[in-house]
């Protein structure tokens, strides 16, 4: 963490500043590294000192001078002193465990109520020989008029004569003889 706030504190300090030849810059990097480890360092005799006290304030060291009964009476108290912190060690990782799952939970939640957004596609104005160019590449030289690929239809006019229009009643014979010959088979 202290090596991160350095490196920032170094890229601020370089970007404010006007240009600078990188020897300088190396220099001032290597600089800024060393003061990072020296506080690494302190911060790690911080934390030795800190368990130390903590350990003569809550573990006073334990009279050990008696006779047997008083020493087994000792690593007694200290089975269940022990039993009692690996109990409450125990707890606090369940119930650390217990929260981590529901908080991936709640992120989960969190992201299906909030759906995958597609991104809103771009207009691309590209004609089709363009595009296949673009897939195929340079190589391949191939044309797609597609207009010129479609069928030319000619609309025909049907032209009823009007005399089978006329009469109805000989239609009307024919589709009962119809009816009568799929009857019959």
């Amino acid at each position: 963490m202290l090596v991160r706030k350095a490196t920032v504190l170094f890229f601020i300090f370089v970007s404010r500043g006007k240009k600078m030849t990188s020897s300088r810059r190396h220099h001032l990097k290597s600089l800024m590294l060393q003061i990072a480890a020296s506080w690494i360092e302190q911060e790690k005799d911080d934390i030795e000192a800190a368990k130390e006290a903590y350990m003569s304030e809550n573990c006073p060291a334990p009279d050990l001078s008696g006779d047997q009964a008083a020493l087994l009476e000792i690593c007694k108290k200290l089975h269940a002193a022990i039993d009692k912190i690996d109990e409450a060690r125990y707890d606090a990782e369940a119930k650390v465990q217990k929260t981590d799952k529901e908080l991936e939970d709640l992120k989960l939640k969190v992201i299906e109520l909030a759906g995958v957004k597609k991104p809103a596609l771009k207009k691309v104005r590209m004609s089709a020989d363009a595009m296949l160019q673009a897939l195929l590449g340079g190589k391949h030289k191939v044309t797609m008029d597609l207009r010129a690929n479609l069928k030319q239809v000619k609309k025909e006019v049907k032209e009823e004569p009007t005399e089978a229009v006329g009469d109805w009643r000989k239609n009307i014979e024919d589709k009962a003889d119809r009816k009568k010959m799929f009857e019959t088979s």
